[in-house]
């Protein structure tokens, strides 16, 4: 089978089993397991392509798996990181709280930066790769997301991954800026957890993490949509907090200066 007649079977199989985005993905099944882009399907649609791979990624599809767990990795930010169960996936959303901090950031000088809350390390390793004079210190807890947090800073050389959880006391230098996406999702909308309000992270962060930064040292956070004035409350330990909207007009950002 080539490459066009399976980008046509799997469509067809994807819609008759009621996947969304049928010909997206089924670009992106056909693509990966043909080892190129999917701006480069045209100039492949001849190629001879292994149909068993293709058919156990369009069942994982079906059963409901994400196509980044199923493809096992995703764009972000210039990029490729690997994903898979147990760790998020990286969102377009959060490109916009990686160029804001290299707006604010001064690339002349060895700066030292935590990304907390890692998981696959999208945001430091992002940041590690613009700035090469800085130190990117991910701290991830998750030991299932950690394993794609190390696999993904293979080769950057100013990354320290760190099994670490935050509420730890965790011996590091003083940083220039903090940055994270944290868990921030409420609970009462996930029943099998206790309950939260979603910003336990954000006090945390406000409360431990503050005095870890240097005089003047930047704050970068990811929000939900309606956490704007909640989180830049609880940020008690920072000046000049501001909240930034994402392209979609919804509060995604909330910035900060160590008071």
């Amino acid at each position: 089978m080539n490459l066009k007649e399976a980008y046509s079977y799997s469509v067809q199989f994807l819609e008759k089993n009621n996947v969304d985005e049928a010909d997206f993905k089924a670009l992106c099944v056909v693509c990966h397991v043909a080892g190129i882009k999917n701006s480069e399907y045209l100039a492949h649609i001849n190629d001879e392509i292994i149909t068993g791979r293709v058919a156990h990624m369009l069942w994982s599809l079906k059963d409901g798996e994400p196509l980044q767990y199923v493809i096992g990795k995703w764009d972000f930010f210039e990029s490729e990181f690997y994903v898979g169960r147990g760790v998020l996936i990286p969102r377009p959303e959060t490109e916009e709280l990686v160029s804001l901090c290299l707006k604010n950031a001064d690339v002349n000088k060895k700066l030292v930066i935590y990304d907390l809350c890692s998981g696959t390390g999208c945001i430091g390793i992002s940041l590690a790769k613009k700035l090469p004079l800085s130190e990117v210190y991910c701290i991830e807890k998750s030991e299932k997301a950690y394993k794609y947090l190390v696999k993904n800073a293979k080769g950057v050389d100013n990354v320290h991954t760190l099994c670490e959880d935050i509420n730890d006391n965790i011996d590091l230098p003083k940083a220039d800026i903090i940055v994270s996406n944290p868990p921030y999702i409420k609970t009462g909308d996930l029943s099998s957890l206790q309950s939260s309000d979603g910003l336990d992270f954000y006090r945390l962060i406000n409360s431990k993490w503050a005095d870890k930064l240097s005089d003047n040292g930047l704050l970068f956070l990811e929000i939900g949509n309606e956490q704007g004035k909640d989180v830049s409350s609880l940020l008690t330990n920072f000046k000049d907090v501001k909240t930034v909207k994402d392209l979609y007009k919804n509060d995604r950002i909330v910035t900060g200066i160590k008071a």
